[in-house]
């Protein structure tokens, strides 16, 4: 005959008794920052990157209060850019930036995408002149996945939304 230990109930995990739980996944290997130390990073962390959606709100808005800069080569470019931007490959930066750009103006640089540093470059590059820049994550590969028009030398043109990316028949994604 098999005879049962007993079970104790176990306690429902609350805040405030997860905490006393001893972490068992990878996840919480590392222990979360403390709220204020996460506040500052994020923060910081916003006062550095923009994404796609914002910046294309803020341009359909009419927003003049940054400049779009593609650091791109030429042949990119061509392929398709963010409208109204400026062409400035990187390599051309310390060349060419004082006539392009106005120093007060804030500078949201980008490449192609998540997958190319060529935008943390160029935006190194315009900070060590005296610009304030951001980076746009996602470059234009994610501006195009998002479904926004991009200006090519044959004229405008515009792809569906990817729904890995954007949603499907909405305005924007509600972040």
């Amino acid at each position: 005959m098999i005879t049962q230990t007993p079970q104790t109930p176990q306690t429902p995990r609350t805040p405030q008794t997860a905490a006393a739980v001893p972490a068992t996944s990878a996840v919480l290997a590392t222990p979360p920052a403390a709220p204020a130390d996460a506040a500052a990073y994020f923060a910081a962390r916003l006062a550095f990157h923009t994404d796609v959606a914002d910046v294309h709100t803020a341009l359909a808005a009419g927003a003049a209060d940054f400049v779009v800069v593609d650091s791109r080569s030429t042949e990119a470019w061509d392929q398709g850019h963010v409208p109204g931007a400026v062409h400035l490959p990187t390599a051309r930066i310390p060349h060419d930036a004082g006539e392009l750009l106005d120093p007060a103006v804030p500078v949201v640089v980008y490449c192609w995408g998540p997958g190319c540093d060529g935008a943390t470059r160029a935006a190194l590059a315009l900070a060590r002149l005296g610009y304030r820049v951001k980076e746009m994550l996602g470059g234009i590969e994610y501006w195009i996945r998002e479904g926004y028009e991009v200006q090519t030398w044959q004229g405008p043109e515009r792809r569906p939304a990817d729904p890995l990316t954007a949603p499907i028949g909405a305005e924007d994604c509600g972040c």
